[in-house]
């Protein structure tokens, strides 16, 4: 839900080096959650489906062994203490000898005393963000030591992401304009153009990425990661996803049960739920999210929204208001290239704000330095650092990536724009500040260009080993009812609760939750039931 390329079907961490902003999605996509993952437009499913995925056959196809055999070769990456590796997959598994897909890989072996656990592979979440970024920037170094000492930490870059053949669609000054583009039409006339932008944004993708488009999906991403696991020795996948990654992960586990070892899903997501409820939730998710906002921002004196004394849905009403403003007026922002703060790009700066508590700050100064003295910059900076947009005017592929993955994985929210109208009402009941935008901008997958090869489904991944199921209370992106839904499903699930703020959980300051979650990854001993840390 974001602004405008598929909502953020949740986008997962950051790398941490800033303020761990979300990029890491949600749907998973752009902004606006790149919900456009699920889902039936014309029939909102509920939150469970009868389907459950089927596990593939314990034996490797025989056309698919020289992937399983490949041997890779490890070079410099440049970065002290990390090798690079090209692996090729089939780019259509059901045939194998049609061509092959070359994804990036990357790895730092392990740096202490001890049994050696094999590999750990990581994935920060998107759908869209660069592994192999995260691993280098972040989980290499900024993992817990003694899990860095036990494995060698490992990322691939899936299919159509990043280093791995990326999907291209439109250039940089033509997703300036897609992320400028009115999320939230007054008349015809703006309802038309945020359709041609969908079909433009579309029709780009399908125009340089034809090929690649039908083959970006979860499942085959998933069937990725089991060729990385031969290849790398491992008999079992050890694996820690977040956010998107907790799908990816759970797609594998009920792809391949017998070959999970120790899996972290933190930030959890629901397979079982189609596009529209997953929006909607995560619509909900970031109400909630700005309601912890709203609550600590008018008890500081440079709150923008209120004083001592203002309800958070007052505060919520000076937001809306400050958004209305800025559909009609846009505010400079001191940008090189001529772009002012409307209220697109500044939504987009508010989501990007709801994933850490630790934002908050720059959230404010970004408020007050836009509603008191008219000035955008702050929260430009912050939308920019959402869609991964550099000084420079260029764009990495995250949110084409994102759209690309999400509406081949599920069919889309809506299929045209009178279905996201008519469910306007049951997005801004759970959201006033952001339910209609958020709404729009599940139409983005109406107008793919490649027909979805998924539907919602449970994953029950029978007979794999303990899985550790990570929720947060009030995560924004990823609800903490999908984490529980997904560990219900698992038949080896396991739920650690953070009773907290932010999305995701590892690694945020909780030493309860990283002691549990690091302890599972050195004995493979999970946390007893239901516990919870705060």
């Amino acid at each position: 839900m974001h602004t405008r390329p598929s909502p953020h079907r949740i986008r997962g961490i950051r790398t941490r080096t800033t303020a761990r902003l979300a990029a890491t999605l949600v749907t998973a996509a752009a902004l606006l959650m790149s919900a456009c993952s699920p889902g039936s437009s014309s029939t909102a499913r509920g939150a469970t489906v009868d389907a459950a995925l089927a596990a593939l056959p314990r034996s490797t196809p025989s056309a698919l062994t020289s992937y399983y055999s490949q041997r890779l070769r490890w070079r410099d990456c440049g970065a002290p203490g990390f090798q690079c590796a090209t692996m090729k997959a089939p780019l259509d598994y059901a045939a194998p000898g049609a061509g092959s897909v070359r994804l990036a890989v990357a790895r730092k072996k392990a740096t202490g005393k001890g049994k050696p656990l094999g590999s750990l592979l990581v994935n920060p979440g998107g759908p869209g963000g660069s592994a192999v970024g995260y691993l280098q920037q972040y989980a290499g170094i900024g993992y817990p030591a003694q899990i860095r000492a036990r494995y060698d930490m490992v990322a691939v870059d899936p299919r159509g992401v990043a280093r791995s053949e990326p999907v291209h669609c439109l250039d940089g000054q033509r997703m300036d304009a897609y992320t400028q583009t009115d999320i939230t039409p007054d008349d015809r006339r703006e309802r038309n153009a945020l359709v041609t932008a969908d079909r433009e944004f579309a029709e780009s993708c399908g125009a340089h990425s034809a090929k690649l488009l039908r083959h970006v999906s979860t499942v085959e991403t998933a069937r990725d990661m089991d060729i990385l696991r031969a290849v790398l020795g491992d008999r079992k996948l050890n694996y820690v996803g977040a956010s998107y990654g907790t799908f990816l992960g759970a797609t594998y586990a009920g792809l391949f049960p017998a070959r999970v070892g120790r899996m972290v899903l933190d930030g959890a997501m629901d397979p079982s739920l189609d596009a529209r409820r997953l929006n909607l939730d995560q619509t909900a998710g970031f109400e909630t999210a700005f309601q912890a906002f709203a609550k600590d921002c008018v008890r500081r004196s440079d709150c923008p929204l209120g004083g001592k004394g203002t309800a958070p849905a007052q505060a919520g009403d000076h937001l809306r208001a400050f958004f209305r403003k800025l559909d009609a007026h846009p505010v400079p922002a001191g940008d090189a290239d001529g772009r002012r703060l409307g209220e697109a790009l500044a939504t987009t700066g508010v989501i990007a704000s709801m994933y850490d508590e630790g934002s908050w700050e720059q959230l404010r100064e970004a408020l007050t330095s836009a509603m008191r003295h008219n000035d955008g910059a702050g929260l430009l900076a912050l939308s920019d650092s959402y869609y991964e947009r550099d000084a420079n005017g260029h764009y990495s592929n995250l949110m084409m990536a994102n759209a690309a993955v999400n509406c081949l994985d599920l069919p889309p929210a809506f299929t045209g724009p009178e279905q996201a109208e008519k469910a306007l009402p049951a997005f801004e009941k759970v959201s006033p500040v952001f339910g209609p935008g958020l709404a729009w901008a599940a139409l983005n997958c109406a107008y793919w260009p490649v027909k979805a090869t998924g539907e919602p489904h449970r994953i029950e991944a029978r007979g794999a080993a303990p899985i550790l199921v990570v929720g947060t209370v009030r995560d924004p992106a990823t609800p903490y009812r999908w984490a529980q839904s997904l560990a219900r499903q698992l038949s080896s699930g396991r739920l650690l609760t953070y009773v907290g703020d932010g999305h995701t959980a590892y690694g945020r300051g909780s030493a309860c939750i990283d002691s549990a979650i690091n302890t599972y990854l050195l004995r493979g001993t999970p946390p007893a039931p239901g516990k919870r840390c705060s």
